[in-house]
């Protein structure tokens, strides 16, 4: 059974830094690109970051570019979301992502069709 699970999520305040870890089990992906999604309360889920298969390329929501890092490790079958100078505005459930194909377009992993798995989500609070 395949699983991404999300953790490191929590309560922070404005200006602060949280760093997301996402662990997947069930087969490798290393050759998948992998995404971070978000979905704040009343919204529609959002695109934030994705990675490529090597870790070379990566493309990020215009919102947090510059504040946030993705990265992966595929040894380890990870992908990591380092957010820094958060705001309330981050405030949001973060989804992880497998896509569902090794090919690799910056267009389609910018929406949530591109992925075939998703974790369940952990919460990012910030506080102003």
């Amino acid at each position: 059974q395949v699983q991404l699970v999300e953790s490191g999520g929590g309560l922070v305040q404005a200006g602060d830094s949280l760093r997301l870890s996402c662990a997947a089990s069930g087969r490798t992906f290393s050759g998948s690109v992998l995404g971070w999604f978000r979905q704040a309360p009343g919204k529609e889920r959002e695109f934030v970051a994705h990675i490529n298969w090597s870790g070379y390329t990566t493309l990020y929501a215009d919102s947090v570019k510059g504040r946030f890092t993705i990265s992966r490790d595929n040894a380890k079958n990870t992908v990591a979301l380092q957010m820094n100078s958060l705001n309330a505005e981050d405030t949001a459930v973060y989804y992880c992502a497998a896509g569902r194909s090794p090919v690799y377009s910056s267009t389609l992993y910018t929406h949530a069709r591109g992925y075939a798995y998703w974790g369940q989500g952990t919460q990012v609070t910030v506080s102003s």
